[in-house]
């Protein structure tokens, strides 16, 4: 059978190659888990802003995860069914919130330890809001630059001297650490996340899908104290 004669058209060569290109950086990262850690009292949209758009990336696989598994409640009373972390692949994405629970975590040894081991092996490590802190109190952020919720800014800050805070943006990023000013930050730097990635069409498509108007300046952070 010859194409000829019947006239077949390859339709993927007349696709945008914004479209291709696309396709071929998602092929690239085929199952690539999304490890969200939860605690109780952590944020609730520190963390489901982030899970909006990060799942709208069909490869990335979204993983609720806590230190014992079970059942995990927000500040706000939402509760989420976790496995436990023993049982992640911790090479890909995590995700870490901020949240009132974050007040006793810097202080809880295994914990940090826990965090510790799994911001080493992963690619990428996402902060929303005081996330940050539990972050910083690992050690491995010493030096880099990072933010957090500017309303929380110093007790973030008296975790841990040695890492640069940036006091006026939305999010930072320096090298595999991204963090996020308070709460509907991790909105925008997960979409700048996507961003980095993929493009910059990639993240605005996912803002006009759920309806968002994204922030996408990362030093316009307007909640930033004077």
């Amino acid at each position: 059978m010859q194409r000829e004669k019947y006239n077949i058209i390859d339709l993927t060569a007349l696709w945008p190659l914004s479209i291709m290109k696309e396709m071929e950086m998602q092929s690239e990262d085929d199952e690539v888990d999304v490890n969200i850690l939860l605690f109780t009292d952590f944020e609730t949209l520190d963390v489901f802003g982030p899970v909006e758009v990060l799942g709208h990336w069909k490869d990335y696989q979204l993983r609720y995860i806590s230190a014992t598994g079970g059942l995990i409640k927000s500040r706000q009373g939402t509760e989420i069914q976790t496995m436990p972390a023993k049982e992640a692949d911790y090479s890909g994405i995590l995700l870490i919130p901020g949240g009132q629970g974050t007040r006793l975590l810097v202080n809880n040894p295994e914990f940090i330890e826990l965090l510790n081991q799994m911001a080493l092996k992963a690619e990428y490590c996402l902060c929303v809001c005081t996330g940050s802190a539990l972050l910083a109190k690992t050690g491995l952020l010493d030096g880099h630059r990072a933010t957090s919720n500017k309303r929380a800014f110093d007790w973030v800050k008296s975790v841990n001297t040695k890492v640069d805070w940036i006091t006026k943006a939305r999010w930072v990023v320096d090298g595999k650490f991204y963090t996020s000013s308070g709460v509907s930050a991790g909105i925008d730097m997960s979409l700048g996340f996507i961003s980095d990635r993929f493009g910059e069409a990639a993240a605005a498509k996912i803002a006009d899908a759920i309806e968002y108007i994204w922030n996408s300046d990362k030093e316009n952070d307007i909640f930033a104290q004077e």
